[in-house]
């Protein structure tokens, strides 16, 4: 099966210690099964034959044999729990690298509540596996197959009287294993609902709590949870339809023994401490018979959850390093795109997007929400691909330039600003983690960030909350843009960088990043006309295609939809200055 020899591949490496730990599994099942010998000698021998000389060294045989087996059983666990823990640890490190290595369009695809169940249940139920169901079918299988050839030396007859129900027994478990399987699959299914749910309620209290809807979370919360809820009872209900047929078989055996024993017992065909021996082993044999429905239970939740967890790790990125991968590579500037298409599935976004932007100019791109501008940035960094076209950094296609090498060579403050549990300086110093405190202090007060941090109780060593709770919009926006800083990129991309702040605090990063800017290509996406004024090229875009480019002035002079969009946000007072001026 796919699943196991996928699961073989990470156990091997401890494959010396799970043996071990099988084998000694295999010989404690072995010994447990000549306790009733012992006891069965006893009854024959010593109560009925008289023989009190051999009650002594059969007791302390008994005793012995309990105290091995149980020093046996012990290390036996330890082995396989060790080894169950190595493995998930090495699929949980590969899962999770794997998980790094795909592009947004992963993320965009899947729920965060269903690659965290991936994580955590699903990785839970295949080291339940390992450490449990792989051990209990080795021990079941020794114990019914040891106690099958027992029985048949004392008395085949009465044997085979016994086995007879076994084919039923195998048919109800066949079924069983088919039956649970959808249902088990459901269970998952539901669970990853249930934590997606959870998630964005937690990530989003801020919302909920702002709208006031806290009850209709509440609702949808009960909703999943009620779906879960019944899934599960669909799992007891198929419990309920397969396991009393199951003990029925298992009592059945005993009863088999009792009447049938009783008549061997009275014809003479066994003796007392024989029948013994039969209730003996046959309690050993019916406890692998009655773990049959919850071995192939764990079995098929094994399966369920290894395939989801395969899907993870075997699902290639479709963006990533292919044929020629330029590592080394001193970029100067140039960022030029020809006849770019891209859509995000069946939704065109962009529209034949042509532009050239020169090594050390500034270029902004203005225009209404879903134009399409962070796109653009987007297919620079190769967060997505393109449908089609061609994209050049300093006349190089970007799917020739290794990955990592782009991304550190062009750096991006995103719109949609993350900071993580960390302190302040780690959060800004997250790109260049050998960062000196001087580094990050500088690029801090560039940020205009530096006056705000030293005032907190802390200074840089406050801790950040979770997506940088307790700091306001313009404050995390800075540490961002610090944070891009900091990597010195050769191209700077800020994605509406500064939408949080005040005019008198965007206006004093203005000033800075000129200063900064001067060798450094650098394009802004902004809806502030007031940011992209000194941009060399500013493009204006609408429903995906550029339909205006130029200098500000030259763009006013058009009167178009750069000219509408000033006169909204500057009033006409400045330009009627700038006109006047000119026909002076």
């Amino acid at each position: 099966m796919p699943n196991i020899k996928w699961l073989w591949g990470y156990l091997k490496k401890y494959g010396w210690m799970y043996g071990t730990g099988l084998l000694l599994l295999t010989f404690f099942s072995v010994l447990s099964l000549y306790v009733p010998q012992i006891m069965g000698r006893i009854v024959d021998e010593v109560i009925e034959g008289g023989r009190t000389e051999l009650l002594k060294p059969l007791l302390l045989a008994l005793i012995g044999a309990t105290v091995f087996r149980t020093t046996l059983a012990y290390i036996h666990t330890l082995l396989q729990e060790k080894t169950s823990q190595n493995v998930i640890h090495d699929i949980r490190t590969e899962a999770y690298r794997r998980l790094n290595d795909q592009d947004f369009t992963f993320f965009d695809r899947n729920r965060t509540g269903d690659i965290m169940a991936r994580m955590t249940g699903d990785m839970d139920a295949v080291r339940h596996f390992l450490a449990h169901v792989i051990p209990q079918f080795v021990k079941g299988t020794v114990t019914f197959v040891f106690a099958i050839w027992m029985m048949l030396r004392i008395n085949v007859t009465f044997a085979l009287c016994i086995f007879a129900l076994m084919p039923v027994t195998c048919l109800i478990t066949t079924r069983f294993g088919k039956e649970i399987l959808p249902v088990l699959q459901e269970v998952r299914q539901q669970f990853s609902r249930l934590n997606t749910v959870v998630q964005e309620n937690v990530s989003g209290h801020r919302v909920v709590k702002a709208f006031a809807r806290e009850d209709f979370e509440i609702n949808k919360f009960d909703k999943v949870n009620e779906d879960y809820r019944k899934a599960n009872i669909k799992t007891a209900r198929m419990w309920e339809k397969f396991l009393p047929p199951l003990d029925f078989m298992c009592n059945m055996n005993l009863f088999i023994i009792l009447i049938v024993g009783g008549l061997f017992v009275s014809k003479g065909s066994i003796t007392v401490g024989e029948l013994v021996i039969f209730h003996g082993l046959a309690q050993r044999f019916n406890i692998p018979l009655r773990m049959i429905g919850w071995l192939t239970s764990d079995f098929q939740r094994f399966n369920a959850s290894s395939s989801k967890i395969r899907e993870l790790m075997y699902q290639e990125p479709k963006i990533k390093n292919v044929g020629i991968r330029i590592k080394n590579l001193d970029i100067k500037g140039k960022i030029e795109f020809r006849d770019v298409n891209f859509g995000y599935g069946d939704s065109h976004v962009l529209h034949d997007i042509n532009f050239v932007i020169e090594p050390g100019q500034t270029a902004a791109f203005i225009g209404a929400t879903g134009s399409g501008k962070s796109t653009i940035m987007n297919l620079i960094l190769r967060f997505y691909e393109t449908d089609e076209g061609l994209i050049l950094v300093d006349g190089i296609n970007v799917k020739n330039i290794d990955l990592k090498t782009l991304r550190n060579k062009i750096s991006i403050a995103m719109q949609d600003v993350f900071l993580f549990t960390d302190t302040i300086e780690g959060n800004i110093s997250y790109g260049v983690p050998n960062a000196t405190f001087e580094d990050v202090k500088r690029v801090a007060e560039i940020a205009e960030a530096d006056e705000f941090i030293r005032e907190l109780p802390d200074g840089y060593d406050t801790i950040v909350g979770e997506r940088g709770v307790g700091l306001s919009g313009g404050q995390k926006q800075r540490i961002a843009l610090a944070r891009t800083l900091l990597k010195n990129p050769d191209v700077l991309i800020l994605d509406d960088t500064t939408s949080s702040l005040d005019l008198e605090t965007e206006f004093k990063i203005q000033k800075a990043l000129e200063k900064l800017n001067k060798k450094r290509t650098t394009l802004i996406i902004t809806h502030r006309i007031s940011s992209i004024m000194n941009a060399d090229q500013i493009f204006v875009m609408d429903k995906g295609r550029i339909v205006e480019r130029g200098t500000h002035e030259e763009l006013l002079k058009k009167r178009g939809l750069y000219y509408d969009v000033y006169v909204n946000q500057m009033g006409d007072f400045d330009l009627n200055l700038t006109e006047n001026r000119e026909v002076c």
